[in-house]
């Protein structure tokens, strides 16, 4: 070493100690139940020219208080030395020095202990070794260094007994961990304990990663006046690179926290760093705090910038989120809706069921429907009469409990027939009117007349009309049933429309009044439509109808 080197060499070394003993930075934590110091280290030209004694303050609620070593049995005062033994809880706050003209304050945070470590968290120093290079730890305290009586390493709090201190080796990826190196003081006869933990990853070699902050490169957060916030800035870097941050407007109230860093895989690093700014103003608002990482492999810089809730843009993950929600929805709805379209009579014959409805119990009227069918027809026509005179009453009588009023059943002969149509039809909540190319004859044209009126002009009833065969043309039909035609027309298909579960007998009891009875069901499931006995018998009323004519 060359002569020139060597007090260049002391030089750092006493500049070093210096900055260990002194507490140079303004915001410091503590360990609670240890002992700390806050020591201020003044030039030679500020000791010559201030005279003044020198006093120790805290600021207290009600103003500052000066502190003296009767102020409480754990604190000490030496000149520019403040000494607590040890600190608690309730030493959090800021203390000054003030000498003469001159002050320095210093804003203390004294950290819990944790019952299960024997660390805390928040006071551990970071180091980084290359694996196969010196791993050095020495365990040294520069301020109570001459009280120390017993010093031990731990490493994740276990004890390291069999190790010469200071730890000096090669560096292997089984000594990655927490080196706790802990320190016992005596102090006017009593025990203290004085903890340094460094966090020791090893790692393999340089890495080439290039520098990146995550998230986009311009970040706005909605803020309240008067609250504290927290800029959380995040990178990936490698293990030479670090991270700052920089403020174009320093308002007094922003302060930069500690680095984390956590190793990957492959060399690669992620960093963190906490800009915290308390009592937000309108001076922080709309500037712009930049978050720089830097390495030998490049630079990336990320701004945040602060704006009141009310002013806000809606985030675009949040938007993005709430488009797919509100489509998903929609898609919902529109399936339902067209369930609903195809399936409508089934859901409605189910409410029915499950609520127990009933349209029948207050209207005064004695029949649930009036049936109008083909009187005087051919004998060819006996389908259709049986269809109007047997099927139907078997099917809506005797399995779903409605009661139903057919001529030929219900008339009583030798009344007026006049009368006795408009009576039925109006005592009748529903006219079916069995419909075919032969049905408008004189028989039926005084029933089909009553129950338009009925349906038209006094709104008391409402017509179903059954095809029972097809027809193309229904010019023959009034101009007013041919517009009611559209509505409520059921096409009755003799072989899809045998079981009791058919789309038919479904769209008929749909267009038939609610009712709450509970009918006796038959085994089968399957109706008879036509029994061979019922059309012969047809047929027979039929002949003879038509020769007594």
């Amino acid at each position: 070493m060359h002569r020139g080197q060597l007090p260049l060499t002391l030089l750092v070394l006493v500049f070093k100690s210096t900055l260990e003993i002194c507490r140079i930075h303004s915001y410091i934590n503590a360990v609670e139940e240890e002992p700390f110091y806050l020591k201020y280290c003044s030039y030679s030209s500020e000791r010559e020219n201030d005279t003044a004694p020198t006093k120790w303050h805290r600021n207290e609620s009600h103003g500052p208080v000066e502190l003296s070593s009767s102020s409480s049995p754990r604190i000490t005062l030496h000149d520019y030395v403040l000494e607590f033994w040890p600190v608690k809880l309730n030493d959090s706050g800021s203390y000054f020095l003030q000498m003469g003209n001159h002050t320095h304050e210093w804003k203390l945070n004294v950290i819990r202990r944790s019952k299960d470590s024997c660390y805390a968290k928040k006071q551990v120093t970071s180091k980084t070794v290359e694996v196969g290079k010196s791993l050095l730890i020495r365990c040294e305290d520069s301020y109570y260094q001459k009280l120390v009586n017993r010093t031990s390493l731990y490493k994740n709090c276990e004890e390291m007994k069999d190790t010469n201190l200071p730890l000096k080796k090669n560096a292997e990826f089984n000594d990655q961990g927490y080196y706790t190196c802990m320190f016992v003081i005596h102090h006017n006869g009593k025990p203290f304990t004085v903890t340094k933990t460094y966090n020791i990853t090893i790692f393999e070699g340089h890495s080439n990663v290039v520098p990146a902050i995550l998230g986009d490169d311009l970040h706005r957060v909605g803020v309240e006046l008067g609250k504290d916030v927290e800029l959380n800035c995040s990178a990936v870097l490698n293990e030479n690179g670090f991270i700052y941050w920089s403020v174009h407007n320093d308002s007094g109230n922003v302060h930069e926290e500690k680095e984390t860093k956590n190793k990957h895989s492959k060399g690669k690093w992620s960093v963190s760093r906490i800009l915290k700014i308390e009592n937000v103003n309108e001076n922080n608002l709309n500037v712009f705090y930049n978050c720089t990482v830097f390495s030998e492999k490049g630079i990336d810089t990320k701004s945040f910038t602060l704006l009141k809730k009310d002013h806000l843009d809606i985030p675009g993950h949040v938007f993005t989120r709430g488009m797919i929600v509100a489509i998903w929805l929609s898609g919902v709805v529109v399936c339902l809706v067209i369930v609903g379209v195809i399936y409508r009579v089934d859901l409605a014959l189910f409410y029915r069921r499950f609520m127990g409805r009933d349209e029948t119990l207050t209207d005064g009227k004695t029949y649930d429907a009036f049936v109008s069918y083909l009187k005087g027809c051919q004998p060819e026509d006996g389908e259709e009469h049986t269809f109007a005179v047997k099927t139907l009453p078997r099917v809506l009588e005797e399995h779903f409990g409605y009661k139903l009023c057919i001529f030929e059943r219900d008339v009583v002969p030798g009344g007026a027939v006049v009368d006795e149509i408009q009576s039925l039809i109006e005592q009748s909540r529903r006219l079916i009117i069995v419909l075919s190319k032969s049905y408008m004859s004189s028989e039926v044209r005084y029933e089909l007349e009553s129950g338009l009126h009925e349906a038209l002009v006094e709104r008391k009833i409402k017509i179903i009309l059954i095809e029972f065969t097809p027809v193309n043309d229904f010019t023959f039909l009034p101009q007013s049933l041919r517009l009611l035609k559209s509505h409520r027309v059921l096409k009755w298909q003799a072989d899809k429309s045998r079981s009791y579960n058919s789309r038919f007998w479904k769209n008929l009891l749909y267009l038939m009044p609610a009712k709450a009875v509970k009918p006796c069901r038959e085994k089968s499931k399957v109706l008879p439509i036509f029994h061979i006995a019922d059309l012969q018998e047809s047929r027979e009323v039929l002949v003879l109808q038509r020769l007594s004519g």
